[in-house]
């Protein structure tokens, strides 16, 4: 699909975006936008509509109400699916979920995107060398002891989400959705998978990172959102708030919310 050439502000913006499911709103009034080449944090406690926004960003949900821009131009959300969202640039990096634990890596890369010769049969030579372009390139892992062949469980969780970001990374994404890539990682690990977060805005492309460990979003963000009850409540620019001040933030946000259903 053609994405309009690069000349754009945003990667993303969501205006006036609505979620009901009967008489319970998810999302109300939500306006947020990623701007090209930028590091958005996407931050709320659990229930805040975080899980709900990017659904509907990833083409998962259809909002009750709002638009959605992808390079500032207006989507048909009434024929906005997953795939439309790969279509225009969209990839999402789960916690989990992103690779087939069982499977080498070059046939994780290619997922329900299989390079196919003239017969229709998959042209696994190709795939593999585009494999280890994307290992060198877009990854960097270079002398790590891992292949194209190398199976997933064999992977450190930080070196599996690399090879999700590389991947997203490879298909063109302008926008890619991290969604908790640190969860459960240790201390190096994390560390890797912040400098793979880095490498996707040297590359030229912007990310929504949602996570609910503070300091590693405040490591890499630009500008991070706040989302509770499912309204956006604060934006935050680099260097405006400590990590301890946009704690204190939240926990605040959270004592206000159980006063108001007690």
């Amino acid at each position: 699909m053609d994405k309009g050439g690069q000349d754009y502000e945003n990667a993303l913006r969501a205006e006036g975006i609505e979620m009901w499911f009967g008489n319970v709103g998810a999302l109300t009034g939500v306006d947020l936008s990623v701007g090209r080449n930028e590091i958005v944090g996407l931050v709320g406690d659990n229930g805040a509509g975080k899980s709900t926004l990017i659904k509907i960003i990833t083409g998962v949900l259809r909002p009750t109400a709002g638009s959605l821009y992808v390079r500032d131009r207006e989507v048909d959300l009434r024929n906005y699916s997953v795939l439309r969202a790969h279509q225009h640039g969209i990839e999402t990096v789960h916690q989990e979920r992103s690779l087939c634990e069982k499977q080498p890596l070059w046939r994780n890369f290619f997922v329900g995107r299989q390079i196919t010769n003239r017969l229709g049969f998959i042209n696994v030579r190709k795939q593999k060398e585009l494999a280890q372009e994307i290992l060198l390139k877009s990854i960097g892992f270079r002398g790590a002891g891992i292949t194209v062949d190398t199976i997933v469980e064999d992977l450190s969780g930080g070196e599996r989400q690399g090879i999700a970001i590389g991947r997203a990374m490879h298909f063109n994404a302008d926008l890619i959705l991290l969604d908790e890539p640190t969860a459960a990682l240790g201390v190096k690990e994390v560390s890797k998978v912040l400098e793979f977060v880095d490498d996707i805005k040297t590359s030229g492309r912007a990310c929504l990172y949602i996570e609910h460990n503070l300091a590693h979003v405040h490591a890499v963000a630009d500008r991070i959102v706040i989302i509770d009850r499912g309204t956006i409540v604060n934006e935050v620019q680099r260097g405006e708030m400590t990590v301890a001040e946009l704690t204190s933030f939240l926990i605040e946000l959270q004592t206000e919310r159980q006063h108001a259903e007690a």
